[in-house]
């Protein structure tokens, strides 16, 4: 693995997991098995989910390497709870998730994420369904500008879509990066590429990554057993915000209102949240992807897991 592989907040993940010998855990998001590794150093057993099948490929020599301890699963990592179950496991010790594209993923010009280097605009995690050059090229100006402003913060969203509907068709990254720049009148001193913004949406939506992230919660939910520890890695404020409400609401009651009749409302199912952690100097100067990571760990109470539509009650 290279400099860039290496996992992000790994001692400040583990530390919060606190795997022991003969203990099961989930890691959600294998990538290049950093987080793995370590569970397994700590003799727990593993069972990992990775979309990416390039991904689970390069994971059999871990797999080998394991004496048994190590299952890897070709599937996304909501679904989780679904795929243990068919393993005859029905509860674990920890999940752990290191949300959004792995570094595997930038690093490949051919799996098209990124516009460092030029490649097929794909930014497809799984490797199927529609990629990114299927939705620039399909969808409606004013689609693209929402998606554009809701998932990459981009305030001008539709000025960037109305210049990429007229670029049509875009199949290349370097095409895709030319014309945001061009749109948004980009200067090479500029400290951020603007096409940034444009590049983390299209990736967000053609992945579904928002929706996967709060399923997968809601999932770790339900598979952890009373005391297991869940450690959740974000990279950005849409993905934290999501982290951070989540625990929130499952580990506290709502104020009520003297002026309102009570409402019934589930116990909490989460405890001992951590403060959120970010890396020190030294992992900065060695991991420059970790400036943007933040770390949630929160520890599952006995309560129920809880059901939205129910009032918080799980059905």
């Amino acid at each position: 693995m290279t400099e860039r592989h290496i996992p992000v907040l790994l001692k400040e993940v583990i530390a919060g997991l606190a795997p022991q010998a003969g203990e099961i855990h989930v890691d959600g998001t294998f990538g290049a098995g950093g987080y793995t590794r370590a569970l397994l150093a700590a003799g727990a057993t593993v069972v990992a989910f990775d979309r990416d099948p390039d991904a689970i490929a390069e994971g059999q020599p871990l797999v080998a390497e394991s004496d048994g301890r190590l299952q890897l699963v070709p599937d996304v990592y909501s679904r989780l709870a679904e795929e243990l179950a068919e393993r005859g496991i029905d509860a674990v010790d920890g999940v752990t998730l290191d949300v959004g594209v792995s570094s595997m993923q930038l690093d490949r010009a051919d799996r098209g994420f990124s516009f460092q280097a030029d490649g097929p605009l794909d930014m497809r995690m799984g490797q199927s369904g529609t990629s990114a050059a299927d939705f620039v090229n399909t969808a409606e100006e004013a689609e693209i500008a929402d998606v554009l402003f809701h998932l990459g913060e981009e305030r001008q969203s539709r000025r960037v879509a109305r210049a990429i509907v007229a670029a049509r068709p875009i199949t290349r990254t370097g095409e895709l990066a030319q014309v945001v720049r061009k749109a948004l009148g980009y200067r090479e001193h500029d400290k951020k590429d603007p096409a940034t913004r444009t590049f983390q949406a299209i990736r967000i939506h053609v992945n579904r990554e928002l929706g996967e992230l709060e399923d997968g919660l809601a999932a770790a939910e339900r598979v952890l057993k009373p005391g297991g520890r869940l450690a959740i890695v974000s990279f950005h404020s849409l993905e934290d915000r999501i982290v951070k409400r989540f625990l929130k609401d499952r580990s506290s009651a709502p104020a009520g209102s003297r002026h309102l009749p009570e409402i019934a409302h589930a116990p909490a199912s989460f405890d001992a949240v951590a403060k959120p952690v970010r890396a020190g100097e030294g992992e900065l100067a060695r991991n420059p992807r970790s400036r943007s990571a933040t770390l949630r760990v929160a520890r599952r109470t006995a309560a129920s897991p809880w059901h939205p539509s129910k009032k918080g009650f799980a059905s």
